[in-house]
């Protein structure tokens, strides 16, 4: 069988998934009366994934187009998320890099197409979203090139195919019209001939012994884990045994008792399979990602998938809070750690270390929004924890501490440019590059520590309205400089437990902010709001008016509470002092500090902890 496997790489919102959708209703991979036909964003079936508009998870899916089965493999966008980039690259032979006409290349396209070319994969550039008002498709074109001058390592790679698309319309041009509209006439055989002709034929090598690397895992109800890869060559059968080998050594046997490939978005099971089909093993049941497979009789691992390094750590425990254990199903550190182990086996991106006490577990990621992903998806499971304040993790490279490093793109209307320089000040930012972009907007580039990069992404949002948007591409490790002062208020403090009351709350809202409202439940130690000055105020917010034949209950009803803001959890995290953590209920999510008792807090703060 003639084979294509594909992978699509692009920033952010370019419109990577909205075009693998048009390609599968397309080539006719669902019936014309089948749900996906009207769906949008099919290929993001995570709740998490559809909630926020972004793919988390590398996944893969077929069609058929004349003789060839083309595989195509969807990647995340977001740096957050490398890892998932980083492993399923190898199951690629090339790779359609996606970029919008009018916004061009993005941090996130940098990274992912420096990925593509280290993998040495052939590009074929599609310059998405012409039919934009502001589209400027000839400039784009220059920057992309430009990019690949900056990135490709040999001149083989500055040799690729340039076509134009509308994804939403399911269109794609190898000229870019003079003019665009819906009724413009189109449909993608220009990319799929163009992916036939450029992309090289996966099924290569089928006459040798089988070999294969496993670069993703999945799992079945009925059959268990589903060990995924391409097959590098030879073949593989139901029934086959094989060996596991891992850095040149067997560790381990195991008997191929199922084979799935990739029809469309299902699965279906096969008998064989042949080199350069990416395949679903079951019957291997130690195997890791990373690892290969292969005929007993030729026990030679493929190399490792190289995976870049966390930059930022948190601390995940059980929940301690007065009012643990009433929201959640999994409470336990026994619980939390099987989860978090059972996790490390898939997301390559992310390091797990116990304490010394066994209660609690540093997890290193590559972003905050990879580590959000992962507290959000537990929560969801049922889980209760509590988690600290995200810090970066430094190294000490040739006797110098050294701290990450950033490179920042921020897009806003010119009218907040004082906003950005203002903020980026603070944040003590060095300004690379300053563009004044069509449709008055203005470009700033900034080279920025993660340290002082935490929590921006909600400050500048405030700030702008919600009107900017924000890119990170990882640059390396550089000599610590100094931290930025805290540009944080103090919190409201509560010194009492039990239901807060409107007048309580009335009292809290004239000093600051509140998190909370009427009837809530609160315990000494908790952040109820943010001070309007910057030192922490202690409030009881759970204070009665004292009933008289004057005043009775009834006089609450008169008080004016303002409505409470509700932070998401990237926002707690990027709210978080030192000094406090997270409490992550199914429900709720409350910040606290970390010592809940007064006293506690000002003996601990004697002693500089």
């Amino acid at each position: 069988m003639d084979i294509r496997n594909i992978a699509i790489i692009a920033h952010v919102d370019h419109g990577k998934t909205t075009l693998v959708d048009a390609m599968l209703k397309q080539t006719h991979t669902f019936r014309e009366n089948q749900k996906e036909m009207q769906e949008e964003l099919i290929m993001d079936s995570n709740d998490l994934e559809r909630e926020k508009g972004i793919t988390i998870l590398a996944k893969n899916t077929s069609v058929q187009y004349k003789d060839t089965k083309i595989n195509i493999i969807d990647t995340p966008g977001h740096a957050d998320f490398g890892g998932e980039v980083e492993r399923i690259m190898n199951m690629a032979s090339g790779a359609i890099l996606l970029v919008d006409a009018a916004e061009g290349p993005l941090p996130q396209t940098k990274f992912v197409l420096k990925k593509a070319l280290e993998a040495k994969l052939k590009i074929i550039l599609i310059i998405n979203k012409i039919d934009k008002r502001d589209a400027r498709p000839a400039e784009i074109l220059t920057e992309v090139e430009n990019l690949f001058l900056e990135l490709a390592a040999d001149e083989h790679s500055l040799h690729f195919t340039i076509l134009y698309a509308v994804g939403r319309d399911g269109k794609a041009f190898f000229e870019l019209p003079e003019h665009y509209d819906k009724d413009t006439p189109g449909n993608l055989a220009p990319l799929f001939e163009t992916i036939l002709k450029e992309i090289p034929p996966s099924a290569v090598g089928e006459e040798k012994p089988f070999q294969m690397m496993i670069s993703t895992l999945d799992f079945d109800n009925y059959v268990g884990k589903l060990c995924i890869g391409r097959v590098n060559q030879g073949k593989i059968r139901i029934g086959q045994s094989v060996s596991v080998v891992d850095e040149g050594k067997v560790i381990a046997q195991a008997k191929i008792t199922k084979l799935y490939t990739s029809i469309g978005l299902l699965r279906m099971e096969v008998p064989e399979v042949s080199a350069g089909d990416i395949v679903a093993v079951a019957g291997v049941l130690d195997l890791t990602i990373g690892q290969t497979i292969t005929d007993l009789s030729y026990p030679v691992s493929l190399p490792k998938i190289k995976v870049e390094e966390p930059t930022i750590k948190i601390t995940i425990g059980p929940n301690t809070s007065p009012l643990s254990g009433k929201d959640g199903k999994f409470v336990t550190g026994k619980q939390i750690k099987e989860r978090l182990l059972k996790e490390k086996e898939t997301n390559l991106g992310l390091r797990i270390q116990e304490d010394v006490n066994g209660k609690n577990f540093t997890v290193a990621g590559r972003g905050e929004l990879h580590l959000a992903v992962l507290i959000e998806n537990m929560r969801r499971e049922g889980f209760e924890m509590e988690v600290s304040k995200p810090q970066v993790i430094y190294k000490t490279i040739e006797g110098v501490v050294s701290e990450p490093f950033e490179e920042v793109t921020i897009d806003v209307p010119s009218e907040h440019v004082g906003v950005v320089t203002e903020e980026m000040g603070k944040r003590k930012g060095e300004m690379v590059n300053m563009i004044s972009e069509p449709n008055n907007t203005t470009r700033f580039v900034y080279k920025i520590s993660s340290q002082n990069l935490l929590g921006i992404r909600n400050s500048l949002l405030t700030q702008t309205r919600g009107t900017g948007t924000i890119s990170t591409f990882f640059l390396g490790y550089f000599p610590k400089l100094a931290k930025m002062e805290s540009i944080r208020n103090g919190v409201l403090v509560a010194t009492d437990p039990g239901p807060s009351t409107g007048y309580g709350l009335e009292n809290a809202q004239a000093r600051g902010t509140l998190f909370i409202g009427a009837g809530a439940a609160v315990y000494e130690g908790m952040v109820v709001g943010v001070n309007s000055r910057a030192e922490d105020i202690e409030i009881n917010v759970c204070k009665t008016k004292k009933l008289t034949n004057v005043r009775n209950e009834t006089a609450e009803i008169a008080i004016q509470l303002t409505p409470p803001i509700t932070l998401s959890l990237e926002q707690c995290l990027d709210f978080l002092g030192d000094d406090e953590l997270l409490e992550v209920t199914p429900k709720i999510l409350r910040i606290r500090k970390r010592y809940l008792s007064l006293t506690q807090r000002k003996i601990m703060g004697r002693r500089g902890e």
